[in-house]
Order: C-alpha cells, then structure tokens, then sequence
C-alpha cells in the first residue's frame, strides 16, 4: 500500500519510511549500547507497536525475547474512553526480567501508565519504554519514556500500524487523516 492508494483520505505526509528508519537505526544503537551484557525482553502492545517491534528488533544486535500483550483504552473513534482493558496478557514470568515496552504512540499516556504501573507490579529487574510517537500536547500524565522515536503535533495520525478504524495499519509512513474520514 502506498501513498497513492488513500490520497483522498490523507491530509499530509508527516514522517516518510526513510525517516521511520533512520530513526529506528539511531534508537536500535542506543538499546544496544544500553542492554549491552543484559538480557532484554520486547513487550510490544498491539496491534499498533507490531510494526515498530518488528523494525526494531531486527536493527537489535544481540538476541532478544518477545512477547506481546494488548491493552485497549480506545474504541473505533479517535479518543480514548479512559478504561483500560488487558486483550491479551503476556505469556512470559516478568520476574528479575529487562523490559523494553515497544509502542506505537504515546497520545495522553493514560494507558501507557497503567501497562507501567501493572508491569513493575509483576517484579522485573527494570522496564523501560520505546516509541516510535509521542504527543506532548496531547499528555495528561506524565510518563518516562527512554527511547523517543518522534515527537509529533497533536493531529489524528495512521500508518507505520496506526489505524482508524482498523485501516491504514500497512501504509510504510505516517500521515495525518483527513478530518472528512473521522467526521
């Protein structure tokens, strides 16, 4: 899929795959230096983090593990509804574990705070945060976020696993969605 399959539903072109990339290059280098020596576990939330998970961990240079668990504070609009519900848990012991959250977005960090805050209770050794966006102007909590992707305007975005309404997911870039395709 690619730009000129939704031009009519796109508003702009934020960030190209060229930038998702080298961004993700620059990130994959810091985490590798960081963990260095470490064991390290991926957690990506779904489905929005599959993308940045898959990138990331294949820019990585020592072995890692993964497991996936899926959140949900959203329904098939554009805010958040404020509860959040675990989908899916995670099937590996957290115990004395390096975790590395990888996300999609981070829009008010509402839920990125919970998933923390349940994380921590399950006894790793640390758990850390990558995302690939983040909305400053959108932040109603205040989150540690360690590894930064972009920080982006507060507009409604898709693309690079971002949806709307379960669309766009499979676009290589992040582009900002026409306000006539939420309206």
């Amino acid at each position: 899929m690619d730009q000129s399959d939704v031009a009519g539903d796109l508003a702009d072109i934020l960030l190209t795959e060229e930038q998702l990339g080298t961004r993700l290059d620059d990130m994959a280098a810091q985490i590798d230096a960081d963990y260095a020596g470490k064991d390290l576990l991926l957690v990506g939330v779904l489905k929005g983090a599959v993308m940045v998970m898959a990138d990331l961990s294949r820019r990585l240079h020592h072995p890692v593990s993964m497991d996936w668990m899926a959140v949900s504070s959203y329904g098939s609009g554009t805010k958040s509804s404020g509860v959040v519900r675990i989908l899916k848990d995670l099937d590996t012991d957290l115990s004395g574990r390096n975790v590395l959250i990888a996300e999609d977005i981070i829009d008010s960090g509402l839920t990125l705070s919970w998933l923390v805050q349940n994380l921590r209770s399950r006894g790793p050794q640390s758990v850390e945060i990558a995302t690939m966006l983040r909305k400053p102007d959108a932040a109603k909590v205040d989150v540690d976020v360690k590894y930064v992707g972009f920080d982006i305007p507060n507009e409604f975005v898709v693309g690079y696993g971002l949806d709307y309404a379960e669309k766009y997911r499979n676009l290589p870039f992040i582009g900002t969605l026409a306000p006539h395709v939420y309206s």
